[in-house]
């Protein structure tokens, strides 16, 4: 079977994370894909195949022959689908031998993915690309890339024995990994990874087919919680402290320029992603990102002496700021003793007709946090594009390039 052959089946169970949910994982619903997973994998005999009940799915190939002592290689992929729109796919179409041209997704609702506005659509020309009418998600983030991990092992399996006369199918033993919740940031807050018991893995959770992702964002979330005094606005003066305005002043002392709109590439940012205000009581809430660890220190130091600057300027305890670290940069786990596994990656890519694009990611991956858990775990790519909107689509035949990717990664790695 075909990697679009199970996207296609994958995308119409509805495994949308919550992130006001407090349960792992956060939909009982992601279960369900999970269920469809667990039968398959043991249906095309990957070994100790289950679901815990955190949702999480488990599964071994045995290695091939001559690779037995080679370490461990996990790859992962994750089951859930983002929160910016419905994630329960029943519009999808394939669109044979893509001509270039825009793509009208949704006539009635005028809703068309047009090249000026997605230029990654010239890398799919002559491509069959699946899409959907455009008030869905797609989920190719990151069905794509459980079904290209689905197809590399059932090659593998089928194969095993004949993999002596086969290096391309040449393993280590494979462990196979699919995680809740990972778009709501808690993928791996309950993967047990004694059970996983890895020395290395990948991810494949990135867009396009080529890239290949060794380094993220470090991460910082930020809370201000603002004390105001609330007195009738006609006796106010000298008294009342409007918490609403002194959150709009904490926010005016922040770098103007240091936010997402006005930055890229490795630049990092705070970003303000929610708040409430009264005179009484104001609440903000952030994120603080960059590559540069040193640099990411600085920022949590300014978020703080602003606390401390209006304190002095409003009276003691009226605004409080706590940052709590997310996740790190993978970079710092991956690179210094682990080059190996991006040499194999890249010489898989170009195997498959691809050069390597090698850009940090400007955001986190399950990945991060695995390597700081002592799995070091870059990410390839799945096949797909434009994820977390309308205008997501997926090539077909790239969709089987990442899984001769993920097959010729495990075969350098075998040795």
């Amino acid at each position: 079977m075909r990697a679009y052959e199970r996207f296609l089946n994958y995308i119409t169970y509805d495994t949308q994370s919550d992130e006001s949910s407090e349960t792992c994982p956060s939909t009982a619903k992601q279960k369900d894909l999970g269920a469809l997973l667990v039968k398959e994998l043991k249906e095309i005999g990957a070994e100790n195949v289950f679901m815990d009940e955190f949702g999480y799915i488990y599964a071994t190939v045995p290695a091939s022959e001559g690779a037995e002592k080679a370490p461990v290689l996990c790859f992962c992929s994750h089951m859930d689908t983002a929160q910016e729109m419905p994630g329960k796919v029943t519009n999808a179409r394939i669109i044979n031998n893509y001509d270039g041209s825009d793509i009208v997704l949704n006539e009635a609702e005028g809703i068309v993915t047009d090249v000026k506005s997605f230029p990654q659509l010239s890398e799919c020309i002559g491509d069959d690309l699946i899409v959907t009418d455009g008030t869905t998600l797609l989920g190719a983030d990151d069905k794509a890339g459980i079904a290209a991990i689905m197809c590399a092992a059932e090659a593998w399996i089928s194969d095993n024995r004949a993999s002596v006369r086969n290096p391309k199918l040449a393993h280590p033993e494979i462990r196979i990994l699919f995680t809740p919740d990972e778009e709501i940031g808690r993928g791996p807050d309950h993967a047990d990874m004694k059970k996983v018991n890895a020395a290395y893995g990948f991810t494949v959770d990135g867009t396009g087919v080529d890239h290949l992702q060794y380094e993220c964002f470090q991460a910082a979330a930020g809370y201000v919680k603002i004390h105001g005094t609330s007195v009738h606005p006609g006796s106010s003066f000298g008294i009342m402290k409007n918490a609403a305005l002194l959150a709009m002043e904490f926010q005016s002392m922040l770098p103007v320029y240091e936010n997402p709109a006005a930055t890229k590439d490795r630049m990092g940012f705070f970003h303000l992603t929610g708040m409430t205000g009264t005179v009484d009581n104001a609440e903000m809430y952030y994120i603080l990102r960059d590559h540069d660890r040193s640099i990411l220190e600085h920022r949590k130091d300014v978020f703080r002496k602003i606390a401390e600057l209006m304190n002095l300027k409003y009276g003691e305890n009226t605004v409080t700021a706590e940052i709590t670290d997310s996740y790190p940069n993978m970079i710092e786990y991956i690179l210094p003793k682990y080059p190996f596994l991006l040499d194999a990656a890249r010489e898989a890519i170009r195997e498959a007709g691809y050069e390597p694009k090698e850009t940090p990611v400007r955001g986190g991956t399950d990945g991060a946090r695995f390597s700081e858990m002592g799995m070091p775990c870059p990410n390839l790519s799945v096949g797909g594009y434009y994820c977390h909107g309308a205008h997501e689509f997926a090539s077909i035949q790239k969709m089987d390039s990442v899984v001769t990717i993920i097959e010729g990664t495990a075969a350098r790695l075998a040795k």
